[in-house]
């Protein structure tokens, strides 16, 4: 063969490659329309059967020279970049991602930015139960410095016998607790028609893993002008965490902070498994604030302390942990509580472990 047919073959395949390039791009352009109609009918966009479909028809008219096989995963990828790109931009869509907006959001709290590059710290008992019980608390978070307490009024519960919850005297306690110290109110809400009245009690909405997916409540939670805390599902993927944010967002609320508790899996050891990987995803995949919650995630007062090390060392915009006067009496969650000493031992030890800023 001359190298002048060489050279003429090599030039009929240059031409059927920007041709191939054409084709998947036109094809491409098609994927993501049909990935639009899919999302506003509420379709999943991988369909298994018509992917298959697709294959054994284009097996059935090739002629070689490559084998079946080969056609198939061939094909098979093209499939997979065409899911990817509706995938991609399903992300650039929401007005969670970082694609949306680079920039970080700085949740404000009376005064307080969560999100500034300074860890925030929230503490506070799991449930409230009396003025003199979150009175004493706040005094040792007023005393280290520190702008927030957290407390349960509204508790959703594994089991309809355990504490519920004092419910709106509870949120009255902590109101009255949080002006005498000057400090801002962070409190879970649990029904959507409670909303109006606990805006009057609290400076932040808390809306717990049990309640991630509640969507009414969520949206409810986006209606209102207060910061919201929302924390990951106890199966949730941060797929779905970030959706849950996204109903918030929708409704024209973007004071938002999610907050990684600990997910559940086969594990025993510790209460639930601290996904500390999803605190650098969230970040890279949403402008939100991040924080740990280090005692729902490890239900362990003797890992408090490292976990929280690791979640500012990893990049969280803060950290969440429970305290009480005395955990042994406590109406819940009395073996992860800190009590007053620890409390002093885990923030002098956490702070000193945060990372300096280069």
């Amino acid at each position: 063969m001359s190298n002048q047919e060489l050279d003429q073959l090599r030039q009929r395949v240059d031409e059927m490659n920007a041709e191939l390039l054409k084709l998947i791009s036109d094809r491409a352009a098609l994927v993501q329309e049909i990935g639009r109609v899919k999302e506003k009918q509420g379709v999943n966009r991988y369909d298994p059967v018509r992917e298959r479909t697709m294959l054994n028809s284009i097996v059935e008219k090739n002629v070689g020279p490559f084998e079946n096989s080969t056609v198939e995963h061939i094909f098979k990828e093209i499939f997979k970049a065409g899911l990817e790109l509706q995938q991609d931009d399903h992300r650039k869509a929401l007005l969670v991602s970082r694609k949306k907006k680079p920039e970080d959001t700085i949740v404000t709290i009376r005064g307080e930015e969560v999100g500034n590059g300074t860890p925030t710290f929230i503490f506070g008992p799991c449930a409230v139960e009396s003025y003199e019980q979150v009175a004493e608390v706040a005094k040792a978070i007023k005393g280290k410095g520190l702008k927030m307490i957290r407390g349960g009024a509204f508790k959703p519960r594994t089991s309809p016998y355990d504490f519920q919850g004092l419910g709106l005297e509870g949120l009255k306690i902590l109101k009255k607790v949080a002006d005498e110290f000057d400090l801002a109110v962070v409190s879970e809400i649990v029904n959507p028609a409670d909303i109006e009245v606990a805006c009057e009690y609290i400076d932040v909405i808390q809306i717990g893993a049990r309640n991630m997916q509640n969507f009414e409540l969520l949206k409810a939670a986006g209606a209102v002008k207060k910061p919201v805390l929302l924390k990951r599902g106890l199966a949730a993927t941060i797929e779905e965490f970030i959706n849950a944010a996204e109903y918030i967002i929708a409704q024209g609320n973007d004071q938002i902070i999610l907050c990684e508790r600990g997910i559940r899996t086969y594990e025993r050891a510790t209460r639930n498994t601290l996904d500390i990987s999803a605190v650098p995803i969230l970040k890279q995949e949403t402008h939100l604030p991040v924080m740990v919650d280090v005692t729902h995630s490890t239900g362990r007062r003797d890992l408090l302390i490292p976990t929280a090390k690791a979640a500012l060392a990893i990049g969280a915009d803060g950290v969440m942990a429970e305290v009480h006067p005395d955990p042994a009496v406590a109406l819940s969650d009395s073996a992860q509580q800190m009590n007053l000493q620890q409390f002093d031992e885990f923030y002098g030890e956490v702070v000193t472990a945060i990372p300096v800023k280069a």
